[in-house]
């Protein structure tokens, strides 16, 4: 096993919270079109990660789930849908995102609790779920540490993490192609659909700033989590799974 990477300095608190007003006030500019555009920026091929990482988090039968910055609800619906006796919570801290969520969960007649909360300060008690998710979503916390802390105290005993997000683009032919992609291709389709190009901009950013896969594991194992994870589609997307033991 190789040696865990220690833990960053964590930022001021100030910091933290700039960074989370902006990603906020960010994405709620951008929430009617957001959907749209993740099936098209990737080409669909988000929904084979998102299933696959459903897969592993629903492979220990869990009866309590939390999707943490759910945004509008892809994943919590995903969740539901592939274990419907499961309660499944949708949490994040944009209420335009979670507006359209509900109304997506309500056209699909779906039993998915939907709400506001703070993935560094979550709004529910200790050892509580049975599984925890992120799709997508945690490269936008203002402190990883943080956001694996909680993670973890809101996890019961045997419990189950599953993070799904985009790592830096390899430095190989396809990952420089991709970066390509990501740095001058997206961010204009984005903005002319979107009519906001700085968010598009922020996303490849964000993607670049982005802890490597392995870095991550290593701050998931410094939170006590046994980690394993998975490239998917040539490194463009990665899960990482954290059990709690």
């Amino acid at each position: 096993m190789r040696a865990v990477t220690p833990l960053p300095k964590k930022p001021p608190v100030g910091d933290r919270q700039d960074k989370g007003e902006d990603v906020q006030a960010m994405f709620a500019s951008i929430a009617p079109t957001y959907d749209l555009l993740n099936r098209t920026l990737s080409l669909g091929v988000d929904r084979l990660w998102r299933r696959e990482a459903v897969a592993l988090a629903l492979a220990h039968d869990p009866q309590s789930l939390l999707d943490v910055a759910t945004g509008t609800a892809d994943f919590a619906i995903e969740l539901k849908r592939a274990a419907p006796h499961a309660e499944v919570i949708g949490s994040d801290f944009v209420p335009a995102m979670l507006e359209i969520g509900r109304e997506k969960v309500r056209a699909k007649g779906l039993e998915i609790q939907l709400q506001q909360g703070d993935a560094l300060n979550l709004p529910y008690p200790d050892n509580h779920f049975d599984a925890v998710t992120c799709s997508f979503g945690f490269r936008n916390f203002a402190d990883y540490a943080r956001g694996f802390a909680e993670m973890w105290r809101v996890l019961k005993p045997g419990g189950r993490v599953v993070i799904l997000e985009f790592p830096p683009p390899k430095k190989d032919l396809f990952g420089q192609l991709f970066r390509f992609y990501f740095q001058q291709v997206l961010p204009r389709i984005g903005g002319l659909v979107s009519g906001n190009k700085a968010a598009y901009t922020y996303l490849p950013e964000s993607t670049l700033a982005f802890p490597e896969p392995e870095r991550l594991a290593g701050l998931m194992r410094a939170t006590g989590f046994r980690t394993r994870y998975k490239l998917l589609t040539f490194g463009i997307a990665a899960i990482h799974v954290g059990d709690k033991r």
